[in-house]
Protein backbone atom coordinates (compact mmCIF):
# COMPACT_ATOMS: atom_id res chain seq x y z
CA UNK A 1 0.00 0.00 0.00
CA UNK A 2 1.38 3.18 -1.22
CA UNK A 3 -0.16 4.98 1.19
CA UNK A 4 1.22 3.54 4.09
CA UNK A 5 3.23 5.44 6.52
CA UNK A 6 7.11 3.63 6.93
CA UNK A 7 6.09 4.37 10.74
CA UNK A 8 3.56 5.07 13.33
CA UNK A 9 3.41 5.94 17.02
CA UNK A 10 2.36 3.69 19.37
CA UNK A 11 -0.32 6.19 20.91
CA UNK A 12 -1.99 6.05 17.00
CA UNK A 13 -3.87 3.26 17.00
CA UNK A 14 -4.76 2.43 20.93
CA UNK A 15 -7.79 1.62 21.48
CA UNK A 16 -10.52 0.96 24.69
CA UNK A 17 -13.42 -1.41 24.11
CA UNK A 18 -15.77 -2.09 26.92
CA UNK A 19 -18.35 -4.74 26.63
CA UNK A 20 -21.29 -5.11 29.69
CA UNK A 21 -21.61 -9.08 30.77
CA UNK A 22 -24.76 -10.86 29.72
CA UNK A 23 -26.30 -14.34 31.65
CA UNK A 24 -25.97 -15.99 28.31
CA UNK A 25 -21.92 -15.94 28.26
CA UNK A 26 -21.54 -17.65 31.44
CA UNK A 27 -20.17 -20.86 32.18
CA UNK A 28 -21.36 -23.67 34.69
CA UNK A 29 -19.64 -21.63 37.57
CA UNK A 30 -22.19 -18.41 36.82
CA UNK A 31 -19.32 -16.39 35.54
CA UNK A 32 -18.28 -15.92 32.28
CA UNK A 33 -16.43 -17.96 30.01
CA UNK A 34 -12.68 -17.80 29.50
CA UNK A 35 -13.71 -17.80 25.55
CA UNK A 36 -15.63 -14.92 25.98
CA UNK A 37 -13.15 -12.60 26.98
CA UNK A 38 -10.91 -14.15 24.39
CA UNK A 39 -12.85 -13.81 21.55
CA UNK A 40 -13.31 -9.84 22.77
CA UNK A 41 -9.53 -9.53 23.14
CA UNK A 42 -8.69 -10.97 19.83
CA UNK A 43 -11.34 -8.50 18.23
CA UNK A 44 -10.00 -5.39 19.80
CA UNK A 45 -6.28 -6.63 19.46
CA UNK A 46 -7.47 -7.58 15.75
CA UNK A 47 -8.76 -3.53 15.13
CA UNK A 48 -5.68 -2.14 16.31
CA UNK A 49 -3.40 -4.67 14.15
CA UNK A 50 -5.76 -3.18 11.16
CA UNK A 51 -5.47 0.32 12.35
CA UNK A 52 -1.78 0.28 12.77
CA UNK A 53 -0.72 -1.90 9.06
CA UNK A 54 -3.24 0.01 7.45
CA UNK A 55 -5.53 -2.74 6.03
CA UNK A 56 -6.34 -6.63 6.82
CA UNK A 57 -4.41 -8.46 9.57
CA UNK A 58 -4.58 -12.12 10.90
CA UNK A 59 -4.26 -13.46 14.16
CA UNK A 60 -1.40 -15.66 13.90
CA UNK A 61 -0.83 -16.89 17.83
CA UNK A 62 -1.88 -15.68 21.44
CA UNK A 63 1.27 -15.94 23.18
CA UNK A 64 -0.27 -16.09 26.94
CA UNK A 65 -3.18 -15.23 28.52
CA UNK A 66 -3.75 -15.58 32.45
CA UNK A 67 -7.39 -15.07 34.26
CA UNK A 68 -6.40 -13.16 37.63
CA UNK A 69 -10.03 -13.53 39.06
CA UNK A 70 -12.85 -14.30 37.34
CA UNK A 71 -15.88 -11.85 35.65
CA UNK A 72 -19.33 -11.94 36.72
CA UNK A 73 -22.36 -11.40 34.90
CA UNK A 74 -23.25 -7.73 34.61
CA UNK A 75 -19.23 -6.39 35.17
CA UNK A 76 -17.98 -3.91 32.84
CA UNK A 77 -15.13 -5.46 30.86
CA UNK A 78 -12.56 -3.14 29.62
CA UNK A 79 -10.06 -3.76 26.96
CA UNK A 80 -7.25 -1.86 26.29
CA UNK A 81 -4.88 -2.58 22.92
CA UNK A 82 -2.00 -1.37 21.77
CA UNK A 83 0.52 -2.29 18.99
CA UNK A 84 3.55 -2.91 20.97
CA UNK A 85 6.59 -4.49 18.56
CA UNK A 86 6.44 -4.60 14.70
CA UNK A 87 8.78 -6.76 12.60
CA UNK A 88 8.48 -7.02 8.45
CA UNK A 89 5.00 -8.15 8.61
CA UNK A 90 3.98 -8.91 11.68
CA UNK A 91 2.85 -7.55 14.51
CA UNK A 92 2.68 -7.63 18.61
CA UNK A 93 -0.70 -6.30 20.33
CA UNK A 94 -0.91 -6.63 24.43
CA UNK A 95 -4.37 -6.33 25.30
CA UNK A 96 -5.16 -5.48 29.58
CA UNK A 97 -8.06 -6.46 30.54
CA UNK A 98 -9.95 -5.21 33.48
CA UNK A 99 -13.60 -4.78 34.82
CA UNK A 100 -15.84 -2.88 36.88
CA UNK A 101 -18.06 -4.64 38.99
CA UNK A 102 -21.49 -4.33 38.60
CA UNK A 103 -22.39 -3.92 42.37
CA UNK A 104 -19.36 -1.97 43.89
CA UNK A 105 -18.16 1.29 43.26
CA UNK A 106 -14.47 -0.25 44.36
CA UNK A 107 -11.65 -0.02 41.64
CA UNK A 108 -11.59 -1.70 38.53
CA UNK A 109 -10.04 -5.16 38.51
CA UNK A 110 -6.93 -6.66 36.66
CA UNK A 111 -8.69 -9.24 34.90
CA UNK A 112 -5.83 -10.52 32.67
CA UNK A 113 -3.41 -9.26 29.82
CA UNK A 114 -3.00 -10.99 26.33
CA UNK A 115 0.03 -10.90 23.76
CA UNK A 116 -1.02 -11.88 20.34
CA UNK A 117 1.09 -11.93 16.67
CA UNK A 118 -0.96 -10.43 13.87
CA UNK A 119 0.60 -10.67 9.68
CA UNK A 120 -0.77 -8.25 8.02
CA UNK A 121 -1.98 -9.89 4.87
CA UNK A 122 -2.44 -8.25 1.00
CA UNK A 123 -6.03 -9.09 -0.82
CA UNK A 124 -4.32 -12.40 -1.90
CA UNK A 125 -3.51 -13.49 1.30
CA UNK A 126 0.24 -13.08 1.17
CA UNK A 127 2.17 -11.00 4.15
CA UNK A 128 2.92 -7.48 3.38
CA UNK A 129 4.88 -4.71 5.34
CA UNK A 130 4.04 -2.95 8.27
CA UNK A 131 4.85 0.62 9.39
CA UNK A 132 7.59 0.12 12.02
CA UNK A 133 5.84 1.26 15.31
CA UNK A 134 7.23 4.12 17.44
CA UNK A 135 7.45 3.97 21.20
CA UNK A 136 6.69 7.20 23.06
CA UNK A 137 6.86 6.70 26.36
CA UNK A 138 9.44 4.80 28.60
CA UNK A 139 6.24 2.76 29.76
CA UNK A 140 5.86 1.72 25.28
CA UNK A 141 9.79 1.35 25.24
CA UNK A 142 9.26 -1.25 28.13
CA UNK A 143 6.23 -2.70 26.60
CA UNK A 144 8.64 -3.04 23.35
CA UNK A 145 11.50 -4.74 25.09
CA UNK A 146 9.14 -7.33 26.54
CA UNK A 147 7.46 -8.05 22.99
CA UNK A 148 11.10 -8.70 21.80
CA UNK A 149 11.74 -11.15 24.79
CA UNK A 150 8.90 -13.09 23.81
CA UNK A 151 9.45 -12.77 20.24
CA UNK A 152 12.77 -14.24 20.90
CA UNK A 153 11.30 -17.18 23.31
CA UNK A 154 8.80 -17.94 20.59
CA UNK A 155 11.42 -18.18 18.18
CA UNK A 156 13.39 -20.55 19.91
CA UNK A 157 10.37 -22.63 21.07
CA UNK A 158 9.66 -23.27 17.07
CA UNK A 159 13.19 -24.12 16.62
CA UNK A 160 13.38 -26.68 19.33
CA UNK A 161 9.63 -28.81 18.13
CA UNK A 162 11.18 -28.69 14.55
CA UNK A 163 14.38 -30.35 16.34
CA UNK A 164 12.79 -32.67 18.31
CA UNK A 165 9.96 -33.94 15.07
CA UNK A 166 12.97 -34.17 12.87
CA UNK A 167 15.10 -36.09 15.96
CA UNK A 168 11.58 -39.03 15.64
CA UNK A 169 11.91 -38.70 11.72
Amino acid sequence: MSDTPSSRSASATRLSLSHITAQNETNLLGTVHGGVIMTLVDSAAGVVAARHSGGPAVTVSMDEMVFLVPVRVGDVVHFSAQVNWTGRSSMEVGVRITADRWDSVSPQVHVATAYLVFVAVDAEGKPRQVPRVVPETDEDRRRMREAEIRRSHRLARRAAIVASREAIE
